[in-house]
């Protein structure tokens, strides 16, 4: 679920397979609808890899309506999977 708490996007439940197509519309939405947009992940509970792809589908929405998205309190294991695919320098940390 992602909660507008006004200057960010709270992020709760899991990043995972299951979710991440859901994520990522919801995320995609909100993107189009601010200036700039902070996720923060503080409350993310579980994340996988479909989590790498949510958070990059994120930056792409933004990209494409000249924004920018920046993730605030990442979650280690987020931190740890990108470091295992290669893509930290990718991520937008906050």
């Amino acid at each position: 679920m992602i909660r507008d708490a006004g200057d960010r996007l709270e992020v709760t439940g899991p990043l995972t397979l299951g979710s991440a197509k859901q994520m990522l519309d919801a995320g995609s939405r909100q993107v189009e609808s601010r200036k700039d947009v902070v996720f923060d992940l503080a409350q993310v509970q579980e994340i996988d890899s479909s989590g790498l792809t949510v958070i990059f589908g994120w930056v792409r929405a933004a990209q494409r309506a000249g924004k920018t998205v920046r993730i605030a309190h990442p979650p280690q294991n987020l931190l740890s999977l990108a470091r295992l695919y290669g893509v930290t320098d990718l991520l937008p940390l906050a």
